[in-house]
């Protein structure tokens, strides 16, 4: 599920990309100092023919397939009336009494001993 949403996002074109720029570090660094094989990866002026078709890839998804007016949200808003009818029937609900029965019987003396004790 990850993997969809990272591609769906276009995290892809950054992994691709990134392991361009390893590459072209890598390849650079056996010509010059670390320095300047970073410089020369960075600068823009030396792309890799990875780097030429990740540019490619990303262009074409960019120019979607999807008609202009899609890629917009619009909602439309139509007013509503709510409307409360009350019931035309109404039910009697009797009340019960609510009361606790009452212990006929009184609590033993001594009181029993615990059996936690």
């Amino acid at each position: 599920m990850v993997l969809a949403l990272a591609g769906s996002i276009g995290l892809h074109w950054e992994l691709f990309q990134s392991v361009a720029w390893l590459r072209m570090v890598l390849n650079y660094s056996q010509d010059a100092t670390l320095s300047e094989a970073l410089a020369k990866t960075f600068d823009g002026k030396h792309p890799c023919s990875l780097c030429k078709e990740i540019a490619k890839g990303k262009q074409s998804e960019k120019a979607s397939d999807m008609p202009p007016g899609w890629n917009k949200f619009e909602f439309s808003y139509t007013a509503t009336k709510f409307l409360f009818n009350a019931p035309t029937q109404c039910w009697k609900v009797p009340m019960t009494e609510v009361r606790g029965n009452l212990l006929a019987d009184a609590p033993p003396v001594p009181p029993p001993k615990s059996s936690l004790a």
